[in-house]
């Protein structure tokens, strides 16, 4: 009892795992209780089970075993994290359950089994159960058998995959054991009812016996298909509806559902292929060609069996099929040819898809053998061309086809159609193109009429089956011609078409359903339905059944037009009198002019007031050509004429009919000077009324059967126009080039340059193609037509805006087709190349050559093959049996061989252009092996090839099948990386993939384990682009097929690729031109006159009212009737209305902290980041998401809309106006508007763009003014995208991107906006290149060498390279930009820019002599005595980078910057003579920051202009301890005046500070340092803070990093630059209200900063490095006190975070970081109520997710592990049970440990309030033990206050402790030390309690306090007495910043005055400069540099000062420093 007692103690966990049996036992039972209990499925309870639950199936006990199964299946059952175990657990189950006796114990393993497969765990427990049939134990096996089988009932074939189960079960009939077989035969029917016969073929193997009884079995079966009755998880809704089903007994009624089972599973896939090529006999070849036919036929007939095989292993059947196909062709003997169609099918049927790769070869062959009349032969040849049909596409093979359509044999003709016939039936509506229909139609309609009955018969069979398969609608257009006879034939074989599976009459029906959604799409606006309503009214609708429904095939316009009929004259008359006045009719042929123009008045306002129901077209238009008609003579009737016929079109329902009326009038006159804008105008009406093609090809038909060349000219100009204005959609390019040959060789020379003008708008939308057209011409016409090309060069087409109606109609119908098509309009163009058939020259002789033995005659061949491509020039695909031929060349022993093969088929790629995709498996596969080549330049030429090959095909085809899964299988490492490498390059240019590329996945995978470094390399490079494409999730399954040992790197790949995942690319620009123009035409085109308004934006809500119902009356004008217009006005009217309501408020809703909350988003990966090559879907989803919370729903709907860029242009302007109003909203969503904005500059809408430019044109300067600074996430989203357009074609918005650029700098550093420049000369865009160049060189000019990012040398040596730019414009901005270098820093450049060639040398010294030869004109020049002082100074720098600075000191005012000039124009022209001379003394200040005071004191009407700053620089710079003046102070009242500009002053000293230049630095420190000494200024900075910071840190890194490694700079600069930035950040961390300010991430950056300098042993070397290393110390814990507590406490967390993932950090660094975070703890009790704790234990949630616990405690020291503890020990003392409450920002909170963390201290930490109370008693106890302490304290204490380091802290810790123990007895501590000392400890403990009771003392006041002993008059400083202390705190940071050293009598000096002064210095003054206590001890040691330096300093001073009083220079000014300290002592003695 006493065992049990122990283990009944232990927690369930660890009684589960317990040695003795009864405790696991019950350690299972209260396990089950425990698991039934847990309601959270997510629980963190369930993670301690997750190891043991193998443990629970396995146990030894059976008893155990069994409580253990039952709590296993409860675990699996309720568990989230059960999935983890299902390997290990089923295992289990497998072996140690299932061999058990108890069959209990089988149940409950096998419910364990099925539950793994409900939780989605099916492949898992599949692969177990399987592995378990190979056990010895028939018991395993026949329960593994009995679990499948229950599985396959409950789930369905669906859940459990069939085929590895069939594979093994014929294994299991052959069992010696008959309880595995009876199992086995109970599966087998399980398997049956799923796939019924398809089970047939992999069991013909077994027993005969138990195969009869197994169908006797299935006989039994019932037909209807059983129904999944269990459900995964995923499957709920599946389940709910069943369950709903059986409830009420609807299985009947679901059953027709349920009925067809049998085809979803193919035979085919659970078969095992055979390999047959190695069975084949020895001699087969050999056979097969023997002259004895006996000896052919035993070889074909061994050939037969093989090939009967169902499924057959891939290989290189090439040579087989060609002997096969020899024998077809070639042999004589009929039965030989019957054999060998026989084996061509079976090899067909067994490889299916694969042997696609021959069935070009093959099937012209068979083609051309149905000449057999033998119905045997006949038969077998039909069985072969069938098998092959299936194994490739229609596509493929109808150029085949297509060449025997008209074959003189009628045999031929005949089986060929019934081919096609049988063929179509294996089609659908998309296999079935109309493209293809295009094509066969016309050879069926020649054998529709053949002589031969066969063939027309076979020809309606083929025509019926093709109307069967895609509808009468889509057919009905190719057989307008036919008879009615005819087409009744076609009809009735399509009523006798039976399609596969499918009953007859379902067919038609869905095509006619499908047909008219097609065509909805492009009528959006308006209703659809109206669209078929013709002219006539409703007859046509039903009455042209023929024709009527060709509207989706043809455009709806056409079809009408068919419908028309032409009138007569008489019924013309009569119509036109109806609606014209009778005054009008008469007129019309007056002989009087002035009476003909009076009638065509009348007309012309009887048309304008005419409905477009009443109005008679054609009779109005035949009235018009009635006599004299078109050869009207005066000139104002005829304009009148051509007028009205234009509104006619417009107006009415213009059919072609009219139109043929009045083109030839239109024609006549489009040449006339005073007719024939008329006339045009005339023809843009035709045209949009009867579509632009149809128009076009009329009217250069017309224009050019006559010999006008004026005519001929203005209509080709007048066709450019056109084809802008309605696009390129349905031209007929072929109809044109002909007559722009004929225009291109016309004498006449504005015939011709109309002719190559037209020429260039076609190339906007044809491209390169264009040219072939034209290359016979001669060399000058070819010139001129390149030049034109030239031009449009880059250009996009403009977005069409007429004929949407119509136009849009047919390029919808057109889309579809064309969808395969990977080029878009360029195939089709290609198409219309004349073609040459080689298959002729292509001789069997030429391919025998090709395969000899000698490698000369193989070349030879190959020569020839070559030859033969060159003079064809543009080829057919037919090309006879030249693929096979060159297969066997690329893999040629000789590699020269090899190479000129593929030479060849680059050559073929570009003859035979888009044809080329048939030959992409036979000839493009073996392209891809090549480049497994072990030489470099094979490969190299096959990737050539390969993208050759591409170009025209697109990618389509490479990727379908498995050939390139195949070829990736190959483990060579040199082709896996060049496929890899290629793939990676073109999948994120495609939209859409084959789902075949899946089969990659496995090979890449393993090739991301791969033991070569660059395959491994390649690999991670290709992955984020297959997974754009197959998605996360598919690719992270695909990872469980993986050894467990690489699924985990794999899947942490994947989670690296996921971020960096590219965007798909944008839809072509022709489609989505497309869309936009069909439902946004009509309203740009209406919205024409509203451009020219200045101010389109106010009537934004007005004019957006009729907008609708123009569309709509656009979109409905083929035939809507007038009460349907009407009855839409309303409703659009009143929906306006609201809008206009709606539209009234803000347009951009606050959110508090909305933009912080996108950033963290974005950082964590939450959501896609902004940074795409072109945009996706998923981007433009994820912006309208995020804006949808914060824009009004009005203004997102136009910005976002589809189709109509106007509203985008309105939304814009819309910004623009209430930018000023809303200018808080505007900033809060900037990044959301910079994002759109990034949208829009990838799309091709000019006005669009325009409007954006505008609007940034207005927003950054907006933004400046308010002093608004970008952020990092808003400029990486924008500025890239924005540098993107900086290389447009167009001019003007060039010009409008630098401008923007320029006032970017205004709100980003231009330090940060360079390497984004930078970027932007890598383009391949040359104009992107040579601006960005431009605009670096503007930077450098206006701003130093300091924006040069990341160095100055590693940017011009970028900018350098571009000199030897091949483009002219790019060479001279790298040049310019160069020359602005050298402006700059003089001949450092040749240094900068590293090496050149002597070619790019030479032209930048010419360019540099020539800059130099234009500075004197641009500037006068300085005086004489200037230079000279200049010149040594040039010569020798102070340091290396001292001449970066140079320009300022080097150049007259002139040169300045422009910012600067105009900031500081007043001061120069005042101060020019005294800044010449500060500028010797401090060469590295600019001009612009040194201020004379006299000039500000003498002229306070300009010192308005003067920023404040730089005042306060010269108030202690210049007069550092000179008492105040009154004429100091008098400047004060411009203090408000010079606000304004002070923000951009502080943001220029910011900048300098991270300069590269030490005395840069230091010069803007100290001027920064001014600011941050005067409370009253020192609010200038707030809002700088974050940016002042990174500019310190950034300093830090860059000293560290490259000043310290630098033995050529002093390290006294150094140390002088580190005391400056010490000083300052004291400054600045003494103030709260600014240190406050200090951001997280700033924070932890400038925290890393800091101790990593405390870390640096270089500093250590330094002198006072020591002291150097306590003022950093004494800072750090000023940052800590200071700071916000929330920030500094987050930064620390990340800092430790990252120090602790960083393995090559230094261990100390996280030591330091961890002490911070102590003492941060220590501060807790009095910081908890201004601690954001949601945020700090986000963070510390985010850190136990990277470092778990068990992770923490693998590290090697304990430290982290208990600081964290701590940490969130103390948070949970200090707020108990609510810190509960604070994890709100903690996503998923039940999975983070933190929560279970601090669960449990709450709950430990239940006795706290019990501990308070103890507190109370143990009080007096702490009090008597710190007594006894007393003496240890006190000693410590005083040692402080001994040491020369700790002296002032051990006064403060005393002053402290004598506070808090005020009977405390100092007396024997001081007993023993001399009187000095004991003076001094009195002393320092006064002055601390001064200062302390002084802080509450002072009080502002206006008082004036006079100073005795001085002249200066009195004057208030910050209303506080001036004692001399002040000014000896100011003489301490001066002589700091300058570097000099005490002597011993200054320091006694010094020493008196701080002792004399401190009991009446006020608090404030010795708060403003806490540095002091950290750097004046840094100074005591450099009495030597003093005496030199002073003595240098003098030197100068009498060299150069013309007014010493007022001398900068500190040395010159020491002596009468040492008289004011005399005085000052004086005055206090």
């Amino acid at each position: 009892m006493g065992d049990d007692s122990e283990w009944m103690k232990l927690p369930i966990d660890q009684k589960c795992e317990h040695k003795v049996w009864k405790a696991r036992l019950n350690g299972y039972e209260d396990a089950l209780k425990l698991f039934q209990r847990i309601e959270d499925e997510k629980s963190p309870e369930w993670g301690k089970y997750l190891g043991l639950l193998k443990k629970f199936v396995t146990d030894s006990n059976a008893v155990a075993q069994l409580k253990g199964l039952e709590a296993a299946l409860a675990y699996v059952e309720n568990a989230h994290l059960a999935g983890k175990t299902s390997g290990e657990v089923v295992s289990g189950v497998v072996s140690k359950v299932f061999n058990q006796p108890k069959a209990r114990a089988k149940e409950l393993g096998s419910d364990i089994c099925l539950m793994y497969i409900e939780i989605e765990k099916a492949e898992v427990v599949q692969d177990e159960l399987i592995k378990g049939l190979d056990n010895k134990n028939p018991k395993i096996v026949v329960t593994c058998i009995e679990t499948l089988r229950r599985a396959l009932s409950e789930f369905g074939s669906k859940i459990i995959t069939l085929k590895p189960v069939v594979k093994v079960l014929p294994k299991q009939f052959e069992s010696r054991e008959k309880a595995v077989r009876d199992e086995a035969k109970l599966l087998a029917v399980e398997i049956y009812k799923w796939i019924r016969d398809a089970l047939r073929p992999p069991l013909q193997g077994i027993n005969s016996v138990q195969l009869k009884e197994l169908e006797e079995e299935w006989v039994k079966l019932p037909t209807t298909a059983p129904k999944q009755s269990r459900f995964l998880r995923s499957q709920q809704a599946l389940k709910a509806k069943f369950e709903q089903q059986q409830a009420a007994g609807g299985d009947e009624a679901d059953g027709d559902d349920h009925d067809k089972p049998a085809p979803q599973v193919d035979p085919y896939e659970l078969l095992e292929p055979v390999e047959i090529l190695s069975k084949l006999p020895k001699d087969f070849y050999d056979k097969i060609e023997a002259k004895k036919w006996q000896e052919r036929k035993e070889a074909m007939e061994a050939l037969e069996t093989l090939a009967k095989n169902p499924k057959l292993e891939n290989g290189d059947y090439g040579d087989l099929v060609r002997a096969l196909k020899k024998v077809i062709g070639k042999d004589a003997n009929v039965m030989l040819v019957t054999l060998a169609a026989k084996c061509l099918a079976g090899l067909a049927a067994g490889l299916r898809k694969k042997f696609g790769t021959y069935a070009g070869h093959v099937v012209p062959t068979i083609l051309e053998k149905f000449k057999e009349k033998k119905p045997q032969v006949v038969q077998a040849l039909q069985e072969a061309i069938d098998a092959v049909f299936l194994t490739t596409t229609l596509q493929n093979i109808s150029e085949d086809v297509l060449g025997v359509m008209d074959n003189k044999n009628p045999s031929i003709k005949q089986q060929a159609s019934l081919f096609l016939a049988r063929s179509f039936r294996h089609c659908t509506q998309t296999t079935l193109p109309k493209s293809m229909l295009k094509a066969f139609c016309p050879a069926f309609l020649k054998q529709v009429n053949d002589s031969a009955p066969e063939v027309r018969d076979a020809a309606y069979e083929a025509l019926g089956t093709a109307m069967k398969v895609v509808g009468e609608k889509a057919v009905n257009p190719f057989l307008a011609d036919l008879d009615k006879l005819k087409l009744d034939k076609i009809k009735e074989s399509a009523d006798k078409v039976e399609l596969p599976g499918k009953r007859g009459v379902e067919k038609v029906a869905p095509a006619a359903k499908v047909a008219p959604p097609a065509a909805n799409p492009t009528r959006s606006s308006g209703p659809p339905k109206k669209a078929p309503a013709a002219k006539s009214g409703g007859p046509p609708k039903k009455g042209k059944s023929a024709s009527a429904p060709s509207a989706k095939g043809k455009k709806v316009p056409e079809t009408k037009e068919f419908i028309e009929t032409e009138l007569s004259i008489e019924v013309c008359e009569e119509k036109s009198s109806a609606v014209l006045p009778a005054s009008c009719m008469q007129l019309l042929d007056s002989a009087n002019w002035k009476e003909r123009l009076a009638s065509m008045e009348e007309f012309q306002k009887a048309v304008e007031q005419m409905d477009k129901s009443e109005m008679p077209c054609q009779a109005l238009v035949r009235m018009l050509a009635k006599k004299p008609g078109w050869k009207e003579t005066n000139f104002q009737v005829m304009q009148m004429k051509l007028h009205i016929v234009g509104l006619i079109a417009q107006k009415g329902s213009f059919s072609k009919t009219s139109a043929f009326v009045v083109l030839d009038g239109l024609v006549d006159k489009i040449g006339d000077v005073k007719c024939g804008v008329k006339a045009k105008e005339g023809l843009t009406a035709t045209a949009e009324a009867c579509s632009l093609p149809w128009t076009a090809e009329q009217v250069v038909s017309m224009v050019f059967a006559q010999k006008n060349p004026k005519n001929q000219a203005e209509t080709l100009n007048w066709l450019a126009n056109a084809m802008k204005e309605f696009g390129f959609a349905g031209i007929n390019v072929k109809g044109f080039i002909n007559n722009v040959k004929t225009a291109l060789g016309a004498t006449n020379p504005a015939v011709r340059t109309a002719a190559i003008t037209l020429l260039g708008v076609m190339y906007l939308y044809m491209g390169a193609p264009l040219r072939m057209f034209f290359e016979d011409e001669k060399p000058a016409l070819l010139k001129q037509i390149d030049d034109e090309f030239e031009k449009m060069q880059g250009q996009s087409p403009p977005a069409a805006f007429r004929g949407a109606k119509k136009g849009g109609t047919e390029e919808d119908g057109e889309e579809a087709d064309d969808q395969e098509e990977d080029g878009g309009g360029a195939p089709d163009i290609m198409d219309l190349l004349p073609r040459t058939d080689v298959s002729d020259k292509i001789t069997q002789d030429m391919v025998d050559k090709m395969s000899d033995k000698n490698w000369k005659i193989r070349k030879e061949g190959l020569d020839e093959v070559a030859a033969v491509i060159s003079e064809a020039k543009f080829i057919k695909p037919s090309i006879g049996e030249l693929p096979m031929a060159l297969k066997g060349r690329l893999n040629d022993s000789n590699k020269i061989l090899c190479q000129q093969t593929l030479t060849i088929l680059q050559q073929m790629a570009v003859a035979m252009g888009p044809a080329l995709k048939q030959h992409v498996k036979s000839l493009g596969m073996p392209i891809i092996t090549v480049l497994g080549d072990s030489k470099t330049n094979v490969r190299a030429a096959a990737m050539t090839t390969l993208q050759a090959w591409v170009e025209q095909t697109g990618m389509k085809d490479w990727l379908e099948g498995d050939d390139l899964s195949e070829e990736l299988k190959r483990e060579n490492p040199f082709l896996r990386q060049e496929v890899l490498g290629w793939l990676a390059e073109k999948l994120p240019t495609m939209r859409t993939v084959p789902s075949d590329l899946m089969l990659c996945v496995p090979y890449l995978y393993t090739c991301l384990e791969d033991r070569n470094g660059d395959v491994r390399k390649k690999a991670q490079d290709a992955l984020p682009t297959f997974m754009m494409h197959l998605g996360y999730e598919k690719m992270l399954k695909a990872t469980d097929k993986l050894k467990p040992a690489s699924k985990e790197p794999v899947s942490a790949l994947l989670e690296k690729a996921r971020a960096v995942m590219p965007a798909k690319p944008a839809p072509p620009p022709g489609k989505a031109g497309a869309t936009k123009s069909i439902s946004g035409g009509a309203p740009a085109a209406k919205s024409g006159p509203s451009k020219a308004k200045p101010k389109p934006v106010i009537d934004d809500y007005d004019d957006d009212e009729p907008e609708p119902e123009t569309k709509s009356k656009k979109v409905v004008k083929p035939g809507a009737a007038k009460k349907g217009v009407l009855g839409k006005k309303a409703p659009v009217t009143k929906a306006n209305a609201k809008d206009e309501e709606d539209r009234s408020g803000v347009i951009f809703i606050l959110v508090p902290n909305g933009k912080e909350q996108r950033i963290k988003e974005e950082k964590g990966l939450k959501v896609l980041k902004w940074n795409f090559q072109t945009p996706r879907d998923e981007y433009v989803d994820q912006l309208k998401t995020q804006m949808s919370t914060c824009f009004a729903r009005w203004l997102q709907d136009e910005l976002f809309h589809a189709s109509d860029f106007q509203r985008q242009v309105k939304a814009i302007g819309v910004m623009g106006e209430r930018m000023e109003d809303e200018l808080e909203g505007t900033v809060s969503c900037l990044d959301l508007i910079l994002k759109w904005f990034t949208l829009r500059f990838f799309e091709t809408n000019s006005t669009v763009l325009m409007k954006v430019l505008e609007y940034l044109k207005q927003l950054f300067p907006t933004l400046s003014r308010e002093n608004y600074h970008l952020n990092e996430y808003e400029a990486s989203s924008f500025i890239p995208y924005l540098i993107l357009k900086v290389g447009e074609s167009k001019d003007v918005v060039r010009k409008d991107v630098r401008a923007i650029l320029t006032m970017l700098c205004k709100v980003y550093p231009a330090s940060k906006v360079f390497p984004f420049l930078m970027d932007g000369t890598k383009s391949k865009n040359s104009k992107q290149r040579a601006e960005c160049l431009e605009e670096l060189g503007c930077l450098i000019e206006n701003y130093g060498m300091n924006v040069c990012q990341p160095t100055p040398a590693k940017s011009l040596k970028e900018i350098a390279v571009h000199i030897g730019d091949r483009d002219n414009s790019v060479r001279n901005a790298a040049l310019n930009t160069v020359v602005a270098v050298y402006n700059v820093c003089g001949d450092q450049v040749y240094k900068l820019i590293g090496n050149l060639s002597e070619k790019e040398m030479s032209m930048l010294e010419e360019r540099v002599k020539r800059s130099a030869k234009k500075t004197p004109a641009a500037a006068p020049p300085p005086n004489r005595q200037t230079a000279e002082r200049e010149r040594p100074q040039r010569e020798h720098p102070s340091n290396p980078n001292a001449t970066f600075m140079r320009k300022p000191a080097q150049q007259p005012q002139e040169e300045v910057p422009n910012k600067l000039k105009i900031m500081y124009r007043t001061y120069r022209i005042q101060a020019r003579a005294q800044n010449a001379e500060r500028e010797h003394s401090h060469p590295s200040i600019p001009k612009e920051f040194q201020l004379d005071l006299d000039i500000i004191e003498n002229d306070h009407t300009r010192v308005s202009e003067l920023p404040d700053l730089v005042q306060h620089k010269l108030e202690e710079l210049l007069e550092p301890i000179m008492m105040p003046e009154p004429k100091i102070r008098s400047v004060s009242p411009h203090f408000d005046d010079l606000h304004n500009s002070t923000a951009s002053t502080i943001n220029f000293v910011i900048s300098q500070v991270a300069s590269g230049d030490i005395n840069t630095s230091i010069q803007a420190l100290a001027q920064i340092d001014e600011v941050l000494r005067q409370e009253d200024k020192a609010d200038a900075m707030s809002g700088h803070i974050d940016q002042f910071l990174i500019a310190t840190f950034m300093q830090l890194r860059l000293i560290y990093n490259t000043h310290m490694a630098d033995d050529r700079l002093d390290k006294k600069d150094i140390f002088k630059l580190y005391s400056c930035i010490i000083g300052n950040m004291l400054s600045l961390f003494s103030m709260e209200s600014l240190a406050r300010e200090a951001s997280m991430g700033v924070l932890k950056d400038l925290m890393h900063g800091l101790i990593t300098l405390m870390l640096d042993a270089r500093v250590e070397d330094i002198e006072d490095g020591q002291q150097l290393i306590r003022s950093v110390n004494l800072l750090v814990v000023r940052v800590l006190e200071k700071s916000d507590q929330t920030n500094i406490l987050s930064a620390l967390l990340v800092l430790l975070q990252d120090s602790l993932t960083t393995s090559s950090g230094s261990p100390m660094f996280s030591e330091l970081v961890m002490k911070c975070l102590w003492r941060m703890i220590r501060f807790l009790p009095e910081t908890i109520n201004s601690i954001n704790l949601d945020r700090i234990l986000l963070d510390v949630h985010n850190f136990m997710k990277v470092f778990p616990k068990e992770k923490l405690k693998q590290l090697k020291s304990d430290v982290p592990h208990r600081t964290l503890k701590t940490l969130l020990h103390t948070l949970c003392k200090l707020t108990g049970n609510k810190i509960l409450d604070h994890m709100s920002m903690i996503e998923n909170r039940n999975e983070s440990e933190l929560e279970a963390h601090l669960r449990r201290v709450v709950k430990h930490s239940g006795n706290f309030s019990g501990m308070k109370s103890d507190r109370g008693t143990e009080k007096g106890q702490d009090d008597r033990m710190s007594k006894a302490k007393v003496s240890d304290i006190l000693s410590e204490i005083f040692k402080k206050i001994g040491s020369k380091e700790n002296t002032k802290e051990g006064l403060t810790e005393l002053y402290e402790y004598k506070q808090k123990y005020s009977d405390a007895d100092l007396e024997p501590f001081l007993r023993n030390t001399s009187q000095f000392f004991q003076s001094y400890v009195e002393r320092g403990l006064r002055m601390i309690e001064s200062e302390r009771e002084g802080k509450g003392r002072i009080q502002p006041s206006s008082t004036v306090i006079p100073q005795h002993g001085l002249d200066s008059g009195s004057v208030p400083l910050n209303g506080e007495e001036m004692k001399p202390a002040v000014y000896y705190e100011r003489l301490k940071i001066l002589r700091q910043r300058q570097g000099l050293e005490n002597n011993s009598r200054q320091a006694q000096l010094l020493q008196q005055v701080e002792g004399d002064s401190v009991q009446t210095r006020p608090m404030t003054s010795l708060l403003s400069k806490p540095s002091v206590a950290s750097s004046t001890d840094m100074l005591q040691s450099k009495l030597s540099q003093l005496k030199e330096s002073r003595e240098s300093h003098f030197q100068q001073e009498q060299s150069h000062s013309h007014s010493p009083a007022r001398s900068s220079s500190p040395a010159a000014n020491l002596d009468d420093l040492k008289k004011r300290l005399e005085r000052i002592k004086s005055n206090r003695q």
